[in-house]
């Protein structure tokens, strides 16, 4: 099941992710918008916390090198 460094991370990242998706939606930024929903949604689906932190940190990185 989930770990506590499990649900850690996911309130981390969810979190972080909630921020990209407001500041996504206000600047019709669309790249930030779809790496917030997925910074809020994909620690549901892992349970390994390596696997939570080195997704998450990949999804934050995604807005800095890719525009369109």
């Amino acid at each position: 099941m989930f770990s506590s460094a499990t649900l850690l991370w996911g309130m981390v990242f969810s979190s972080i992710g909630l921020g990209y998706l407001l500041y996504g939606k206000r600047q019709g930024h669309v790249v930030a918008w779809v790496c917030g929903l997925a910074l809020m949604v994909y620690s549901y689906f892992f349970s390994d916390p390596y696997l939570i932190v080195a997704i998450g940190v990949g999804l934050m990185l995604v807005p800095r090198f890719v525009r369109v």
